[in-house]
């Protein structure tokens, strides 16, 4: 029986989940997490986001907002309080074909609009996982198989449907609410519930992408050659090296190239690529023509009692030749983490460092480690997790908060530098003074 309060009955015309519902087992957890919220909230309009939004507010309820759930702090539920449930806000249209403008459901995921779009010829600079939810990526950045020619998700986020913590439905825009706006992209959650977005989208061809492998004990060399590459490489080329695939001989695992060249024609493609397989002894290469779509992976759900540990950083341009030493040392150690190496630059680098609150736009690399184990094996490893981050230490900064497992205030600082942070203060001070949206890399109101 459905005890909810007769003001959220009358009010919210989604569904209401509580405990001992048959579907609550499932409703209650993210994918990286569990939890066991007193409510489960899945609107089918904003004027249900809207009614959730202030009962959360009005009850002084715990509020979570889930958009796919892949969030690595698990930001998707709580205990005993509210989650908003997205997911079935998950439309995909094409609103404007001359201009390639595309509304997406505030609760979509990246595998739902790369299906959607791909019989108009369109895509958007997206999430590598088909799971993993538009709000969430597209908020905090979106480092994606486009990122070099087309930039981060959120530079092609033309306007946003917010609801915010009043309860509002206001539209956000370049015009309208601005500075909203500004804080929306890179913010993350901290300023309202996104019910839809409009994205500029680009036409797309098949793409060309694989993986080439090279021998561990060319790492450091495949490394360099490889940084030093991408910073002048054509933008149509993206590319992220791996180190100590637990899959391929953790320690002695080859160093793994993925490249993803934005075009469908094989031999410019080779002319782009070949420079990444001289680099040095190829022991595979698997590189081929496919559809977009194909180039993102299916998400998966850790078995009961497995967590996820990730950490990242940005590199600069002088700090990279030390980083790709330091990680290559640490790649070839007993109990290394998985490390991924991210190439940015290109159209990240030409956006203004003030245009949006993502407040990376330099950086050449961004380095993400990433352990997997249960809990008990987590925590005896913690020390050494974070001694691999002490001997990087010298050579990142900043964090990018879609790879962050955790979410203390020395992260906040990560994600956010002082300037970008005071301006954010100043929108959350106005949007969300009473800081309901807290379950985030969270700001907190300058008043």
């Amino acid at each position: 029986m459905n005890s909810a309060p007769e003001t959220l009955r009358r009010d919210f015309g989604g569904d209401i989940i509580e405990p001992g519902a048959a579907d609550y087992a499932a409703a209650r957890r993210s994918i990286l997490a569990s939890g066991n919220p007193a409510y489960v909230l899945r609107p089918k309009s904003a004027a249900d986001v809207q009614a959730a939004v202030r009962f959360a507010a009005d009850a002084r309820l715990v509020l979570k907002v889930r958009g796919g759930g892949h969030a690595f702090a698990g930001f998707g539920t709580n205990d005993g309080g509210v989650v908003i449930d997205l997911s079935g806000l998950s439309s995909v249209e094409v609103i404007d074909k001359d201009r390639h403008l595309v509304r997406i459901g505030g609760g979509a995921t990246w595998g739902q609009v790369v299906a959607a779009l791909a019989p108009h010829g369109l895509a958007i600079s997206s999430g590598d996982t088909r799971s993993v939810g538009v709000g969430g990526l597209t908020l905090s950045g979106g480092i994606t198989w486009k990122v070099r020619k087309y930039g981060l998700a959120l530079d092609n986020l033309v306007t946003a449907n917010v609801v915010t913590a009043g309860g509002q439905l206001v539209r956000a825009s370049a015009t309208e609410y601005p500075e909203l706006f500004w804080g929306l992209r890179g913010g993350g959650g901290n300023f309202g519930v996104v019910t839809a977005f409009e994205f500029a989208a680009h036409p797309t061809t098949d793409v060309i992408f694989g993986k080439i492998t090279f021998p561990a004990s060319e790492g450091a060399a495949v490394l360099q050659g490889w940084a030093d590459y991408l910073r002048t490489a054509p933008e149509e080329l993206t590319s992220i090296a791996t180190l100590a695939n637990p899959f391929a001989g953790g320690p002695e695992a080859p160093v793994e190239i993925q490249v993803a060249f934005d075009g469908d024609d094989p031999e410019l493609a080779a002319q782009v690529i070949d420079p990444i397989r001289a680099l040095g002894t190829v022991l595979s290469d698997d590189v081929a023509l496919m559809p977009y779509g194909d180039v993102l992976v299916d998400g998966a759900t850790p078995p009961p009692g497995i967590q996820l540990v990730t950490r990242s950083a940005f590199v600069g341009p002088t700090s990279v030749p030390g980083a790709l030493r330091t990680l290559t040392e640490i790649a070839t150690a007993q109990g290394s983490p998985v490390i991924a190496i991210r190439s940015v630059g290109g159209a990240v680098s030409r956006v203004p460092d003030d245009a949006t609150a993502y407040a990376h736009r330099q950086a050449e690399l961004m380095v993400i480690t990433t352990t997997v184990g249960p809990e008990p094996v987590i925590a005896a490893g913690q020390p050494a997790f974070d001694a691999v981050w002490g001997k990087l230490a010298p050579h990142v900064t900043g964090a990018y908060a879609n790879f962050l497992t955790t979410a203390t205030d020395k992260d906040v600082a990560a994600v956010y530098p002082s300037a970008t942070y005071q301006r954010l203060a100043a929108v959350k001070s106005e949007y969300d003074p009473a800081n309901l949206f807290a379950a985030n890399h969270n700001v907190k109101g300058s008043n």
